[in-house]
């Protein structure tokens, strides 16, 4: 597995890497990004091509008040795993090396999505996002990317990016990686201790009792949010939202939406944990 740290070591890769899938990440991988690995090297192998990951803890992402300082940097236990993953390249670059101008005065604007659900509590994190997202297909180069669907609204937001844009690219969604328990594989689960881990799982519970509610036909979408949110409060949650949405834009759900999103931002502690499921309802 190659480690390639600058914009010349890249592209020197690339020239020669036939058809290439990019997982994005930044770092203290877990087995959720493993996952997303081997998304991408299966859909490169029939075509004779090379998965690359890149690792990079991007600053402009990152409020004021939010944990860029001590987001767990783990880069040699990362480039283990992805090694025996079997991806084929690691693009490290430095902060200097994505932003060598110093401050950053060109953004990609997202639209007004950025500024809903997580938005609405991290400005300027989409904006963030997608900038860096654009610099590095600008510098990758590559047919496919792999994100995965726990990050969902993320998710949404790059699909309309990369359409928008005419980026020739085909972007990949990859279903969540749970723990045992249902709990989604994120890095920031290790933040959490052991009383708050076991208490963890109560938020995909949760949304999974949304589900067959919604199943058995109840349509008041916001009721069935609030009874959750209680129920979350009741064992020391803080939510920052919890509701049904369509998929296709991500504004709440109508009785008359098929393809549904249930969504959540809650806090455990010091901890703020998302989840979401999909639910396709019969025509």
């Amino acid at each position: 597995m190659q480690i390639l740290t600058s914009i010349a070591e890249l592209r020197a890769w690339r020239k020669t890497a036939g058809h290439v899938a990019l997982v994005p990440t930044m770092g203290n991988l877990h087995e959720g990004h493993i996952t997303l690995c081997r998304t991408a090297l299966a859909h490169t192998a029939p075509l004779g091509g090379q998965t690359i990951a890149s690792i990079f803890v991007n600053p402009i992402q990152f409020g004021p008040n939010e944990d860029l300082d001590k987001y767990p940097r783990t880069f040699e236990a990362d480039c283990e795993k992805l090694q025996a993953a079997g991806v084929h390249a690691v693009f490290h670059p430095s902060v200097d090396t994505m932003y060598p101008y110093g401050e950053q005065t060109y953004f990609v604007e997202p639209p007004e999505l950025q500024n809903r659900l997580c938005g609405e509590f991290r400005p300027g994190h989409f904006r963030g996002v997608a900038t860096v997202v654009t610099k590095l297909f600008n510098l990758v180069q590559p047919d496919t990317a792999v994100f995965g669907k726990k990050d969902y609204q993320q998710l949404k937001v790059l699909e309309g990016m990369v359409q928008q844009l005419n980026m020739p690219i085909t972007i990949l969604g990859q279903e969540i990686a749970r723990a045992p328990d249902g709990l989604a594989l994120s890095s920031r689960n290790g933040y959490l201790g052991a009383a708050e881990r076991a208490e963890a799982p109560r938020l995909q519970q949760e949304l999974q009792t949304i589900r067959s509610a919604i199943a058995s036909g109840v349509r008041d979408y916001e009721a069935l949010c609030a009874q959750a949110r209680d129920r979350l409060a009741a064992h020391g949650w803080r939510t920052d939202y919890l509701l049904v949405a369509n998929q296709r834009d991500l504004r709440p759900a109508t009785a008359a939406d098929r393809a549904l999103a249930v969504l959540v931002a809650s806090w455990l502690g010091t901890t703020r944990l998302i989840d979401n499921i999909e639910i396709t309802l019969a025509a």
